[in-house]
């Protein structure tokens, strides 16, 4: 019984085995973390360029003088950055309507590089002007009707059409029974 006790410690190569194994989880880690920020910075880009190029489609439809060029550019800061924007009309099918795509870019005009987003909308000559409406009243849903023209030539008024927008109510689906 005079024999010497045997330590319970780990060895040294079953540390650096541990080590190894702690780094590389570390190491999968950082990759994926870095990776979420790099995701999370370019959909902030690309969401703030979209709500740029939807601004800048209602700008064009809100501005009917500038139906008649090819190509509008120009520089915008938003969002405490530098952006330009590259706005193209291109003809349709239809004379008096146009294509409009919307091209935003990060940086001022003389960065080059693709666009971060890409909007197309259309604009026509042959719509009403943008606000002139024949809806009275959005929370009834109340419309003017057109006045028509009588068999003498004459109108009768225009009487309000009525719809009110009431919500629906669904009812579930019957639960099928389990079959014995």
């Amino acid at each position: 019984m005079g024999g010497r006790a045997r330590g319970t410690g780990f060895t040294l190569v079953e540390v650096l085995v541990a080590l190894i194994i702690v780094t590389i989880g570390l190491a999968a880690l950082m990759i994926t973390v870095s990776s979420t920020a790099r995701t999370s910075s370019t959909l902030r880009e690309k969401t703030l360029a979209q709500w740029m190029a939807l601004n800048r489609l209602t700008e064009v439809r809100l501005n009917l003088a500038k139906f008649g060029q090819n190509t509008d550019t120009g520089e915008l800061s938003f969002a405490n950055r530098t952006w330009h924007y590259d706005t193209r009309y291109f003809d349709t099918s239809f004379p008096t309507m146009k294509r409009v795509v919307v091209r935003i870019y990060a940086g001022d005009a003389k960065t080059k590089g693709n666009p971060v987003v890409e909007s197309t909308g259309f604009l026509s000559t042959a719509l009403n002007t943008p606000g002139s409406s024949n809806t009275t009243d959005w929370t009834l849903g109340t419309t003017l009707a057109t006045a028509a023209p009588g068999r003498n030539g004459t109108t009768t008024p225009a009487t309000p059409v009525t719809t009110p927008l009431v919500p629906t109510t669904l009812t579930p689906a019957p639960t099928p029974t389990p079959s014995q």
